[in-house]
């Protein structure tokens, strides 16, 4: 099991099961909970279900519990997702819409001990325009979390969340929850709202060039920085929305390479190439240098996925040499494949020249 499947053990369950005592509630299902050997998602369902046989059946009685136990410190951490999570299951089994809107307050009361980023998002998917208005006035919390919540909550591609394909579908539905937070306090905060649009650019690109470009039509000094994170993506992917924002300009390249030092790579080795990028037009151009790699699938087809080398001003008949390698060291990230691979180098977002190269088996040494 990796570290952030331990974030709740035995050790927290029991911590989690006296705090629930204290207020009454009797933790005879959680107490029989087991989660070794469970990914920390599954161990998030074994104890949300155990809860859901533990606390009062009712709604109204599970959220008095629950805000009864927030009373001691102690009620804090990784416990609380499980917690969250059952509170939600008790709000949307009810059907009753005051305590749907009592839910969310709960989230928000539970999130500055843990995020209720995960939690709200059976919320949204139930009832998005309500928790889409709850969210909003959110972004005047006083509390930096309650804050970070509205933001992160409502991202369409939140890592390891459920999905909400509404968000997906109405890619727009969340751009005043981004507007108010962009100037934000918290880099905590500024943070996710830079990742919310850097999802919303998957669904939507123009969308999310569009926002940015109103971010800089009104920035602070921090400004800047939330632009380039929330456009990373389409910086790499060349939009020219994106680009033009960023500052990125020119067309006018010449490019030699790339080129390898090896056409053969053994799994565990690197490969190394270099280029060299000429402006050939007559005025200085900033350039973001960027290189694709094509990595061969299971099936045989090649996917590209684009790297970061640096970005700079060349002046006009200037030339600045590449010269950079990738490991296929074995990495849990990223399952490597043998076979014909490639690479190209990529200016402004234009992909230029293209070198291939085998990866093949590591010889064993003897």
């Amino acid at each position: 099991m990796g570290a952030m499947d331990e974030m709740i053990d035995a050790a927290v369950i029991g911590q989690l099961a006296r705090l629930l005592r204290q207020v009454g509630v009797e933790p005879t299902a959680l107490g029989a909970a087991r989660v070794a050997d469970q990914k920390l998602r599954r161990r998030v369902d074994v104890v949300r279900d155990a809860l859901l046989v533990d606390l009062p059946p009712g709604y109204r009685e599970t959220a008095a519990a629950v805000r009864a136990a927030f009373e001691d410190e102690a009620f804090a951490g990784w416990m609380l997702w499980p917690v969250s999570e059952a509170v939600v299951d008790r709000a949307l089994a009810s059907g009753s819409a005051l305590c749907f809107d009592d839910a969310l307050d709960v989230l928000a009361l539970l999130t500055t001990r843990l995020s209720g980023e995960f939690a709200i998002r059976r919320m949204l998917d139930a009832g998005l325009e309500r928790t889409l208005e709850v969210a909003t006035r959110w972004t005047e919390d006083p509390d930096l979390h309650v804050r970070r919540l509205a933001s992160e909550g409502t991202r369409s591609h939140l890592p390891w969340a459920t999905g909400v394909p509404e968000l997906v579908w109405r890619p727009g539905v969340t751009r005043p929850i981004v507007d108010a937070l962009y100037t934000d306090e918290s880099e905590y905060v500024r943070r996710s709202v830079a990742n919310h649009v850097n999802d919303l650019a998957r669904d939507d690109p123009d969308l999310a060039a569009d926002i940015v470009a109103g971010w800089l039509d009104r920035p602070d000094g921090n400004t800047p920085r939330v632009a380039r994170h929330a456009l990373r993506t389409l910086v790499k992917k060349g939009h020219p929305g994106a680009l033009a924002l960023m500052g990125f300009e020119g067309s006018d390249f010449r490019v030699d390479g790339p080129r390898v030092d090896d056409h053969e790579v053994p799994l565990g080795g690197d490969v190394r190439f270099t280029a060299q990028v000429t402006n050939t037009g007559t005025l200085p151009a900033r350039t973001a240098i960027d290189y694709v790699l094509h990595f061969r699938k299971a099936r045989g087809e090649l996917r590209p996925k684009v790297f970061k080398l640096t970005t700079r001003s060349i002046a006009p008949g200037e030339t600045v040499a590449v010269d950079t390698s990738y490991s296929f060291r074995a990495r849990t990230t990223r399952t490597f494949h043998l076979g014909e691979h490639a690479i190209e180098l990529q200016v402004n977002g234009r992909p230029h020249g293209r070198a291939t190269f085998d990866l093949v088996e590591q010889e064993e040494s003897s």
